[in-house]
């Protein structure tokens, strides 16, 4: 006899569930920088506020919606401040909040493994 497993399909709910069982910082951080663009998100907004279009121009390759989703979690995670002005056409620029300022010595160990262990091709 064999048994079905069913699983349930993961809600919002579920989802924050689960993250708040996951005690080990380093899978709660891994899981806050693991999307594909967020960490060179990050690494682009360690040079200062950037509005949308400069990351969408230094992101090569990046669609305006992917964009727009990995801002929009790096803010509700507090990893960046949105700030969008009262003008025609609408101003939005983003900043590292110091909890996204505290990511760059990540970023930084990431890049000297890079360059030591992974490539001879540097990257900004």
């Amino acid at each position: 006899m064999t048994q079905r497993m069913t699983t349930v399909p993961e809600t919002p709910a579920t989802a924050a569930s689960a993250h708040e069982q996951i005690v080990c910082p380093v899978a709660r951080t891994a899981e806050i920088i693991s999307g594909k663009w967020t960490l060179l998100i990050i690494r682009d907004l360690t040079t200062g506020t950037k509005r949308f279009s400069e990351l969408e121009r230094s992101l090569v390759g990046i669609s305006p919606k992917t964009l727009s989703e990995r801002l929009t979690a790096l803010e509700s995670q507090g990893i960046l401040h949105r700030q969008t002005y009262a003008e025609v056409p609408p101003k939005v620029e983003y900043s590292l909040t110091e909890k996204g300022q505290a990511l760059f010595e990540v970023i930084e160990a990431m890049r000297a493994y890079g360059k030591e262990w992974l490539s001879d091709h540097p990257c900004d």
